[in-house]
C-alpha cells in the first residue's frame, strides 16, 4: 500500500483542491448494509475528508436499496461507492464504460475474500439447511453478492430444490439489507437468513468485519443467541469504484484518499470499511469475472 500512496502522491499532492470549474460537488453512494441514517454516519468522516481534499461540497446518499446506487452510478448522480461485487457486476453489464474499479478491502489475513453466512437463532433448533425445509429464510437484496447471488446459485446445488417459494423452503423473503435480516432472524420475525462476514476472529464479535460485526458494534445482535447453519465458499470482496468520466485528478485523489484512510485515521476506517481489516489495496476488473459470468447465468 505505501507504494501505491506514494506513487499517487508523486503525481498529485493530497492536499491541493480541485479546480472549481472541473467538478461543483462530489457525491459518494452507500450501499445498504445499515439504515440509513446508520449508514450516513458510519460515512460522514469520510465525506468529510473527501470535502476537504476536493475543495467541492460532498454529499452522500443512502437509497433504499442497492439498485438505487447502480442507478446513480451509471446515471452520473453518484460518483463513487462501495459496491459489492454482483452490484459491480449489474452495474459492468448495464454499461461497461460507467465505472471502473480502483481498490478492494483486504482483511488482516491478506486476502479479500469474505463469505455469505446462513444463521438462525440458536433456540430455534435449526443446525442446518437441512432443518429449513418448509420454514421461512430471509435474503436481504436482489443485488447483493452475499445477501443473495451466491445463496441463490449454491444452496439449490445443497438441497437440490430451487429457491422458489414452497419449493423447498417455506418462503424466500427479502428484507431489504443486511441489518434488516439479521434483526428479522433475532427477533425471531423470520426463521434463517444470510448476510456476510470476512469469516476471520471470534463468532461472538461478528467476526472481523461485516454486517454481522457492524450489528454487534451497534449493540443489536447478541451472537451466542445465533448459530451458523450455512456457509458459502469465499467470495471476492467488492469493489470501490469510481465514475469513468471524472477528472483523471479527482480519480486519483480519491483513491489516494481510500488507500491511506487506514493509516491516515483507522477510527473512521473502522466506521467505513465494516470492521477491523488491513485496508483498500488496488484491484482491477478481471477480479470479478466469475461474478459477471454468474450473473449473467441468473439473468438468462
Amino acid at each position: 500500500m505505501k507504494k501505491l500512496i506514494a506513487a499517487v502522491l508523486a503525481t498529485t499532492a493530497l492536499t491541493s483542491p480541485v479546480m472549481a470549474d472541473e467538478i461543483k460537488e462530489f457525491r459518494i453512494g452507500i450501499l445498504g448494509g445499515e439504515n440509513a441514517q446508520d449508514r450516513l454516519n458510519s460515512n460522514e468522516c469520510l465525506r468529510s475528508k473527501t470535502q476537504d481534499l476536493l475543495g467541492v461540497e460532498t454529499k452522500l446518499f443512502a437509497p433504499a436499496d442497492y439498485n438505487g446506487v447502480i442507478q446513480g452510478l451509471l446515471g452520473g448522480t453518484i460518483d463513487m461507492a462501495w459496491l459489492g461485487a454482483s452490484g459491480y457486476a449489474k452495474t459492468y453489464l448495464s454499461d461497461p464504460e460507467a465505472v471502473e474499479p480502483v481498490l478492494v478491502k483486504v482483511n488482516n489475513d491478506g486476502g479479500y475474500g469474505y463469505y455469505s453466512i446462513g444463521f438462525a437463532r440458536k433456540d430455534s433448533g435449526i443446525t442446518s439447511l437441512t432443518d429449513m425445509k418448509g420454514k421461512v429464510f430471509g435474503f436481504g437484496d436482489p443485488n447483493s453478492t452475499s445477501g443473495f447471488l451466491i445463496p441463490s446459485i449454491e444452496i439449490p446445488q445443497a438441497t437440490g430444490a430451487s429457491m422458489t417459494s414452497g419449493d423447498y423452503f417455506g418462503e424466500v423473503k427479502f428484507t431489504g439489507g443486511h441489518e434488516q435480516t439479521i434483526v428479522a432472524v433475532y427477533n425471531g420475525d423470520i426463521d434463517a437468513g444470510v448476510s456476510w462476514a470476512d469469516g476471520l476472529g471470534e463468532w461472538e464479535d461478528g467476526y472481523n468485519s461485516g454486517a454481522l460485526r457492524k450489528a454487534v458494534d451497534a449493540g443489536l445482535v447478541d451472537m451466542n443467541d445465533l448459530v451458523e447453519i450455512w456457509k458459502s465458499k469465499p467470495i471476492p470482496e467488492g469493489p470501490v469504484v469510481l465514475r469513468k468520466a471524472l477528472p483523471e485528478d479527482v480519480k486519483v485523489k480519491m483513491t489516494a484518499l481510500m488507500a491511506s484512510l487506514k493509516s491516515m485515521d483507522d477510527e473512521c476506517f473502522y466506521s467505513v470499511a465494516a470492521g477491523e481489516a488491513k485496508g483498500f489495496m488496488p484491484i482491477t476488473h478481471d477480479a470479478y469475472e466469475v461474478i459477471i459470468e454468474a450473473r449473467k447465468l441468473k439473468s438468462n
